[in-house]
């Protein structure tokens, strides 16, 4: 069977019992991704990093497709926490990268004033993929050379 999109279990996580992200009903359009590790996301003060959050997972696409990732919608309300760049995007060639393997991670921040257990297996939130479009004067030619954060560099 050709690949065409789905997920993986990232290098590091093989033996970590992970599981691979799963729509729950017919019509979702996002797969639930579950955090690989039990993770404490520090309760909110100004200028601090966000926490990321690891899943174990990777994703692969084609070329002309995202993976965008977004905040479980009973976060923030439940547990005071947001995506600190509101919405992800996995690009189709963070998939293996020398980095990282494209382990994909959320980039959280707790606005509660105390601190927030998120336990391995948990739902942190959500990837959709989609196609995306380029304009007619598009001439990227650029390559990824490494995971998160790496574009440009």
């Amino acid at each position: 069977m050709e690949k065409v999109r789905g997920f993986e279990i990232a290098k590091g996580f093989e033996d970590k019992n992970i599981n691979l992200p799963e729509r729950k009903t017919r019509t979702s359009a996002g797969y639930d991704i579950e955090v690989a590790e039990d993770t404490v996301v520090p309760k909110f003060e100004l200028g601090q990093k966000p926490t990321l959050i690891s899943t174990g997972v990777k994703a692969y696409m084609q070329e002309d497709e995202v993976l965008y990732l977004y905040n479980r919608s009973s976060n923030f309300k439940k547990k005071g926490l947001m995506l600190a760049n509101n919405v992800g995007v996995i690009d189709s060639d963070y998939y293996g990268n020398e980095d990282n393997d494209g382990h994909i991670m959320f980039s959280v921040i707790n606005f509660r004033n105390e601190d927030v257990l998120i336990k391995k297996g948990e739902v942190v939130g959500q990837g959709v993929f989609g196609k995306y479009l380029v304009t007619d004067d598009d001439n990227a030619k650029g390559t990824r050379v490494g995971g998160f954060g790496s574009t440009n560099k």
